[in-house]
């Protein structure tokens, strides 16, 4: 059996202290159906998810809530993160906790790696702390408060003042490591994208980097360094090396040999920096390899601005899927956002989507061809005869797509991948509406009959092996109809030649998408300032 290529796919582990929102929700299914895909292309896939645990604002939080921040931790990812998962069917091959002991020992292994080589000194730091970015600002990162913060500086993303902190902490040399990654950034422009992204870094790093503080000693939740246990990490040091630790680092080389280097680690653009500066500067200093890409999606905004609870435009994901269903939120989500840039979400936008592509695109043309073989042809699916020039176009549709579509994928263009499988859709649509096969069926021509309905049982059949990465409950509805065994077993890129699979007869199936109330979709909040 010829060696699969490996496909390493990672999440940011987010944050638990809240509640997931669509934007978690977005980061997910982005990343899980860039997994499913290359698992069902035949690649050796793994992704790799999880929650962010220590930290000071896990601390204040937990106190507040008068529990232990383990506790809080063990309720908010029992109650919320994993939830989060079966919602949105997310297929993740492992999820990595930093309370677990499996990362907190080899979180160890690493640092003392680091100390050891040099990369690592004794020093003090003063500066603007955000707890809830839990980072150290720089000027240009603050702006004036406003309202009740009028008159103090706060910070950019969460509007809330900032702390003036003076600590003795440990540093990491990562000043030593701009050269190399300006070097990294021009000879693999590939390593940071969108362009955007790796433009903001590159300008970024090319200022000039200063050394890290990667400790704290003013409090202990978190993972203690292993030369003096006074001190404990710096929170996005801890977080970042989740994506080593999680695939054997330090404890299973094998495994690690296997996975490492990662193919891509998906983050938000509010934290690139730390994955596409902080990150490779930590590999280079441990000797270990980088990762092939990193790459910043855009947020997705709510009323023309990112989503805020306190600006009532936070939405969580069950309040979409209870009411569309996941298989919606992840079509919507990968197809209306160019991936990698700002999106805007709106009920109105979602709800129109839902009826116009996926219950009348996708899911009525499933119904139109099965109920027209199951009702002229008893369900036995007739053969093909002489093709017309119209049904060529069809065929050789189905044939180019799968690999325009991998194409697309390779290059973490999802929404442009799905607008080109969506082109099967649309032809497949108008090719029955000029084709008419009711009046043909009238008119008493069963040859030309059975090859429009042959033509397009199979390329309904080959729509469904390439959306089943992005809709895999619809898609395995359908697939239950139409073939043997389980979809995601035909090779996306071989979508073409699933007939080898096909039953011999049909059945008519329940609406894959069906219709919504309107009166149960909540209108578009508008923030409030």
């Amino acid at each position: 059996m010829a060696e699969r290529d490996s496909f390493f796919i990672t999440t940011p582990i987010f944050y638990v202290n809240d509640v997931p929102h669509i934007g978690h929700g977005y980061t997910e299914v982005a990343a899980d159906v860039l997994a499913r895909w290359h698992r069902q292309r035949g690649d050796d896939t793994w992704l790799l998810t999880g929650t962010d645990e220590h930290g000071q604002k896990i601390l204040r939080t937990a106190t507040a809530n008068e529990v232990t921040p383990k506790q809080w931790a063990d309720r908010l990812v029992e109650n919320a993160w994993k939830p989060l998962l079966a919602t949105l069917d997310i297929s993740n091959d492992d999820f990595i906790r930093t309370t677990d002991e499996r990362h907190e020992e080899n979180v160890k292994v690493f640092l003392q790696r680091l100390y050891d080589r040099g990369y690592i000194y004794t020093g003090e730091f003063e500066g603007f702390y955000c707890v809830g970015c839990e980072e150290y600002k720089q000027e240009s990162d603050l702006v004036d408060g406003e309202g009740e913060f009028a008159g103090q500086k706060v910070c950019a993303i969460h509007s809330k003042p900032v702390e003036l902190l003076k600590e003795k902490n440990y540093f990491f040399k990562m000043s030593e490591f701009g050269p190399q990654l300006l070097k990294l950034y021009e000879e693999h422009p590939e390593f940071v994208q969108p362009a955007s992204a790796r433009n903001e870094v590159v300008s970024f790093v090319r200022q000039g980097l200063t050394d890290l503080s990667i400790s704290r000693s003013s409090f202990d939740w978190g993972i203690k360094l292993p030369w003096d246990e006074s001190h404990v990490l710096y929170v996005w040091i801890d977080a970042l090396l989740n994506y080593i630790t999680a695939v054997g680092y330090g404890q299973d080389d094998e495994a690690f040999a296997r996975r490492w280097p990662a193919q891509v680690h998906l983050v938000g653009k509010d934290i690139l920096r730390f994955h596409a500066v902080i990150w490779p500067a930590l590999l280079l200093a441990a000797g270990l390899e980088l990762p092939k890409h990193v790459f910043g999606h855009g947020w997705l905004l709510v009323g023309g601005e990112k989503m805020s609870k306190s600006k009532l435009t936070g939405i969580a994901p069950t309040q979409i899927t209870d009411v569309f269903g996941s298989d919606a939120f992840r079509y919507y989500f990968m197809r209306a956002i160019s991936f990698g840039h700002d999106g805007s979400f709106s009920w109105e936008d979602i709800a129109s989507r839902y009826e116009s592509e996926l219950a009348n695109g996708y899911g009525n043309l499933a119904s139109r061809v099965l109920a027209m073989i199951e009702r002229y042809f008893d369900g036995a699916v007739p053969e093909a005869g002489e093709l017309s020039a119209a049904d060529r176009v069809i065929v050789e549709l189905v044939e180019a797509v799968p690999t325009i579509a991998d194409a697309h994928f390779a290059e973490f263009k999802i929404n442009e991948a799905l607008a080109e499988i969506w082109r099967i859709v649309d032809a497949l649509n108008g090719y029955i509406t000029e084709q008419e096969p009711w009046a043909v069926a009238k008119s008493g021509d069963r040859e030309r009959l059975a090859t429009i309905l042959h033509t397009a049982w199979h390329a309904l059949g080959a729509l469904t092996v390439l959306l089943s990465p992005v809709m895999p409950k619809a898609t395995a509805q359908l697939w239950s109809s139409l073939a043997t065994g389980d979809v995601r077993d035909v090779i996306v890129t071989e979508a073409a030649e699933w007939q080898r699979v096909a039953l011999d007869t049909v059945h008519a199936i329940e609406p894959l998408f069906p219709r919504v109330d309107a009166s149960t979709v909540p209108e578009t909040p508008v923030p409030q300032h």
